[in-house]
């Protein structure tokens, strides 16, 4: 879109006036002032995420129970492995260049320390849980999706996003996934920490050996361990879906902000809708199939809807990889298309 003047205007330099572009020093220094500030900020981002995350640690006692109990980690490691496998899978997807491993070691990283903010927030708008079914729902919609689908993408557009190797649509949907693995990943510790009442050293202080601590260990936080497990998946789930929206935003510049929009608008319905029928589905259908245990009901329900959106992710997966099949099949097609910054960006690394 041109302004009326540039519009009609073919010759005339109307450079500060209806166009620009850096010629002077000081425009270049506007230029520097701009990407300094956006730099900062993104370190205040990242330095504020680190010193929430320590805070939580501190405070939740999760940091010492770690130190008394290695065990934990283990826990926590067997509880992303579902969610794991399923990042690893839409990574394969990725019918263009493969991501460097430096961009997704560092949006897993960013989203562990930004868990931190949902964890606040939620915390905040917590008080809406204690009315009955309406405010829960509340939440669920209002607070827990949108927000924690926020944190995750954030992690995405702060690194990944600006870098040139961010170069498809679809890797948006594969960064997406990480850092809804790196989410889940912190999630899944203080999950269990918190459940776990008898660390191991404690027992093996007391007298039992390294292996009875660890199988008490294990015992103890089984359920919880499997339960998370199970979780993790939608987290990577949820914010692939909302990657790839931000990858099609990058590409579609004249359409950048409301393209964000639906993809955290699609990500927080769906997490918020799992939250929501999760604790009501397999109640309800007990009572209807009273043979039938809570907990393999539970299981069933978080397979099954856990899977009809991950069938609709895949489906969408494969619908680009047609379509880039397709165009690489004519030597048009053949040619690398560079990427374009959407208007919010500040620069490419």
């Amino acid at each position: 879109m041109k302004d009326p003047v540039d519009a009609r205007t073919d010759d005339e330099d109307l450079y500060d006036i209806a166009s620009w572009e850096p010629r002077t020093a000081l425009d270049r220094l506007a230029i520097r002032t701009h990407r300094g500030v956006v730099r900062a900020g993104r370190r205040v981002l990242v330095g504020l995420g680190l010193l929430i995350f320590l805070v939580i640690f501190v405070a939740s006692g999760t940091g010492g129970l770690i130190i008394e109990d290695p065990f934990i980690l283990a826990l926590g490691g067997l509880s992303i492995i579902p969610a794991g496998f399923l990042a690893l899978y839409i990574y394969r997807t990725d019918i263009t260049t493969k991501e460097p491993p430096s961009l997704l070691v560092v949006t897993f990283i960013l989203s562990v320390l930004f868990a931190g903010f949902a964890a606040v927030i939620n915390s905040v708008f917590g008080f809406l849980q204690v009315f009955p079914l309406f405010g829960l729902v509340l939440f669920f919609y209002l607070v827990v999706g949108p927000v924690e689908e926020s944190v995750k993408l954030l992690a995405v557009w702060l690194y990944p996003y600006r870098d040139s190797r961010f170069d498809s649509v679809v890797d948006g949907a594969v960064y997406g996934a990480v850092a809804g693995l790196g989410f889940a990943a912190i999630e899944n510790v203080l999950y269990i920490t918190q459940n776990l009442q008898t660390p191991a050293s404690i027992l093996i202080s007391s007298g039992v050996g390294v292996v009875d601590g660890f199988a008490e260990t294990l015992q103890a936080g089984g359920q919880i361990t499997a339960v998370r497990g199970l979780a993790g998946p939608g987290h990577v789930v949820y914010s692939a879906f909302a990657g790839y929206y931000l990858g099609l935003a990058k590409f579609n510049r004249e359409n950048a902000g409301p393209i964000v929009a639906k993809g955290l608008l699609i990500a927080a319905f769906i997490h918020a809708t799992y939250n929501t029928l999760v604790g009501l589905v397999p109640g309800i259908v007990s009572l209807l199939v009273p043979g039938v245990p809570v907990l393999v009901l539970f299981l069933g329900f978080v397979f099954v809807y856990q899977g009809v959106f991950f069938y609709i992710l895949y489906r969408k997966l494969k619908r680009y990889e047609t379509a880039y099949r397709r165009s690489h099949d004519t030597p048009e097609g053949s040619d690398r298309f560079d990427s374009e910054l959407a208007e919010f960006d500040a620069e490419t690394r």
